[in-house]
């Protein structure tokens, strides 16, 4: 499958948390020691068959990126 998407972050799920309607999915991104954090549908994540240790590609399209700090 080929997307339009530039921005493809390979990683290996390292928790997923299924809540009544949505999904918390953290990612352990490849070759690294950062871990993103995914909201998805429940479904989407039953779907998915998301479970510690699945490979998967975390896809990031954004128009906007906030940074604060105090």
């Amino acid at each position: 499958m080929k997307l339009s998407t530039r921005n493809q972050l390979p990683g290996t799920v390292v928790s997923v948390v299924l809540g009544e309607a949505m999904a918390v999915v953290k990612i352990k991104l490849d070759g690294s020691e950062q871990v993103i954090t995914s909201s998805i549908t429940r479904d989407a994540a039953v779907d998915l068959a998301l479970a510690e240790g699945s490979p998967v590609v975390a896809l990031v399209k954004s128009t906007e990126v906030t940074i604060g700090v105090e």
